[in-house]
């Protein structure tokens, strides 16, 4: 056993020490209040509360505390524990979402306004993206404002770091974590804040980072005995080939406010990441890449006026600006050894945004938003292959959107929404490389939601919305080091969705119910041939049609000191060609969920779980020449937490201590064809603040 394996399971047996009863440490005794929020040693655990709607549209917000996540954690980590949001790592190695039938780019992703989502590929890795900086993430199913910007088709993400003209009321002026594993992973965080208060105004500044060093993860036993699985792309020395990353990140905020509720933020984060691409083990051929070099800088400038009284009513305005910036080296190796280098994609990105957003009531039941959003995206990039030289290559997109909405309350005492959005969106490529660019093109938004509390409890509320996602860069103009066929001749593809369903609150939790059905023309998918030189590759084209309709449950149950929580989809999901005919779909499974607890036990413990199910669903195998099934999966997660206070309180005086166990029956479980989720993997978390 290495040195380095024995200290860290050293570290891993002390961790357990947190969790005996020990002299100068108590739980601190108001761990309970009375409503699905419990307040644990001083933090907050909000459980995700389905009943807020926006428009009509289906809402779910979570505290970053109520997850249980690594202390300096990646939007992936987050949003796999979030309700009804299926998230995967692809053959890049990048981890992406699907919600409702709907997949990554068709997802919008905003870090304080900044969509992270606009740019060279309409999409953002999620594994790399630091939440180190979050208060809080947002997921919306469906489209519930038409103000959200162009792309914005199947649901949005949102992260909120720092914008927003809320008082604050208190900041922790230190908090430090560290999380370890049995495979020798360390994930390190440090954070601080300071709040100046005086009576016309406050000034909130944090700042922080993150560390994370992992060797690569673990192989469940069960895909090492799959023989289906090519054991030189599977594993080496028991951990996951070329899964490896190391990530630094960090980040700024400062927000001010005013009396009046005038206030500005910025918030700058950023990461430098080093990591390897597992290959897909299905394949005798698969990628073989990896990433020396990934960084990205996201900052955000934005005011707001707060509600002002006009000669019509109260109004406000609110304006930012966002800057992202990034590089990216590929490195393709010949063999799974990772010794010779074939060809490499050196790329830099920049992608400005601008945004303004205004509000005014209309009498005492009404009001009228509108927004107009603007993005430049440039992407540089320098392809070589080894023996043969190099080619250089610009690339630029622009987007723009300009929405209106109105909402209206009726009734006697304005129990009743409606919501009316138009939006027109257009975008133009002035640059293309060495291909023609694209004539600019534009199309128009819609949406209508209603929501009504029906009876005392229950609420009902529905949508129906059109939007349009012009093609990225990427899916344009990109070969992918020879992985793709680029195809300049896609259409823009357009979502009609609907949705309908209820929320109902008692006592002990809540209940919520929704029906949907999606439809997409000329969805853009991938499709696997053999090229004129007998290569196996992939192209990106227009499929006629893509329909999905289905129904999501979401729970949230409170017995006494115990919670449980739970979500099911089930959905159907079918393209079809122009003729009619049916076509299977990639990774559409007709059944996933997800059903935990949270109960107290005996030395002042809190006991929780997690079980996941995910049905059997399809991949494409340009190996066999089209698709190939893919078995459903359950896994189980097991955790032991318990809050420490000591002292009197104060910085550094609560201790967050956990043990974890992940995927405990080792099951072989699959983001994709042939890259199976890490195995049994046993966790060890602290935080102090």
């Amino acid at each position: 056993m290495s040195g380095r394996s024995s200290l860290h399971i050293a570290l891993l047996l002390a961790g357990a020490v947190a969790f005996l009863p020990a002299d100068g440490l108590a739980q601190n005794p108001d761990s309970i209040a009375p409503d699905s929020a419990r307040v644990l040693g001083g933090i907050t655990v909000s459980v995700a509360r389905p009943a807020l709607t926006v428009g009509g549209s289906s809402t779910v917000v979570v505290d970053l505390d109520s997850l249980g996540t690594l202390p300096s954690p990646s939007l992936e980590q987050v949003l796999r524990a979030m309700p009804l949001i299926q998230i995967r790592q692809n053959s890049r190695g990048e981890m992406q979402p699907a919600l409702r039938g709907s997949e990554d780019r068709q997802i919008a992703v905003l870090m304080d306004g900044v969509p992270l989502t606009v740019g060279w590929d309409h999409r953002t890795d999620m594994s790399i993206i630091p939440l180190s900086a979050a208060r809080n993430v947002t997921l919306v199913r469906g489209l519930s404002s038409v103000l959200y910007g162009p792309n914005t088709l199947g649901g949005v993400v949102e992260v909120d770091v720092a914008r927003g003209g809320r008082r604050v009321g208190s900041v922790d002026p230190l908090s430090v974590g560290l999380a370890l594993d049995g495979t020798g992973s360390t994930n390190v965080s440090v954070t601080g804040g300071h709040l100046v208060e005086d009576t016309d105004h406050e000034w909130v500044f944090r700042a922080g980072g993150g560390f994370t060093d992992r060797s690569g993860v673990p192989v469940s036993k069960e895909a090492l005995d799959d023989a289906s699985l090519r054991a030189q792309f599977l594993s080496e020395d028991a951990l996951r080939l070329n899964s490896d990353q190391r990530r630094v990140d960090g980040f700024f905020s400062a927000r001010y406010r005013n009396d009046d509720g005038a206030w500005a933020s910025v918030a700058a984060s950023g990461y430098d990441v080093e990591r390897g691409v597992p290959p897909e083990a299905h394949q005798d051929a698969p990628r073989l890449w990896r990433y020396p070099e990934q960084r990205r800088m996201i900052a955000a400038v934005t005011g707001g006026t707060g509600q002002r009284l006009t000669g019509w009513g109260e109004g406000d305005l609110e304006a930012s600006l966002g800057v992202d910036l990034g590089s990216t080296l590929i490195e393709q190796f010949a063999t799974a050894d990772y010794d010779i280098i074939e060809e490499t994609e050196d790329a830099d990105d920049r992608v400005i945004t601008a945004r303004m957003l205004g509000e005014h009531t209309i009498g005492s039941s009404g009001d009228v938003r509108a927004s107009a959003t603007f993005a430049d995206v440039s992407h540089d990039e320098v392809l070589g292959e080894v023996g043969v030289g190099s080619q250089a290559f610009s690339y630029q997109q622009r987007l723009w959107s300009l929405g209106f909405e109105t909402e209206w309350r009726f009734g006697s005492s304005e129990l009743t929404t409606v919501t009316l959005g138009a939006a027109y969106d257009g975008a133009s490529t002035p640059k293309s490389g060495d291909k023609p660019p694209l004539e600019p093109i534009a199309d128009f938004g819609a949406r209508v939601g209603l929501s009504s509390l029906v009876a005392d409890g229950v609420l009902v509320h529905g949508g129906a919305s059109r939007r349009s996602r012009f093609p990225s860069l990427r899916e344009l103009y990109s070969g992918a080091l020879g992985r793709f066929q680029p195809n300049p001749d896609l259409l823009p593809e357009t979502l009609w969705g609907g949705e309908a369903g209820f929320t109902a609150t008692g006592a002990r939790g809540e209940v919520q119910l929704v029906g949907f059905h999606q439809r997409l023309t000329d969805g853009i998918v991938r499709r696997s041939f053999t090229d004129g030189s007998g290569n196996q590759r992939f192209q990106r084209v227009n499929q006629d049609e893509v329909r999905s309709t289905g129904i999501e449950l979401l729970l949230v149950g409170t017995f006494g000191t115990s919670t449980l929580n739970g979500d099911l989809t089930l959905q159907s999901v079918t393209g079809f060609e122009a003729d009619g005919t049916e076509v299977e779909l990639e990774y559409e499974p007709a059944v996933s969920g997800k059903l935990g607890f949270d109960i107290p036990i005996p030395a002042q413990l809190r006991f929780g779980g997690e079980g996941r199910y995910v049905g059997t669903q399809m991949c494409q195998n340009p190996e066999v020449g089209g698709l190939q099934p893919l078995s459903s999966s359950m896994s189980f997660d097991l955790t032991l937490r318990r809050i420490f206070s000591f002292g009197r309180g104060g910085a550094l005086s609560r201790l967050d201590a956990s043990a974890a166990v992940r995927n405990v029956t080792d099951r072989a479980v699959f983001d994709q064809c042939g890259l199976p989720q890490p195995g049994r993997l046993v966790q060890v978390q602290f935080r102090i603040w």
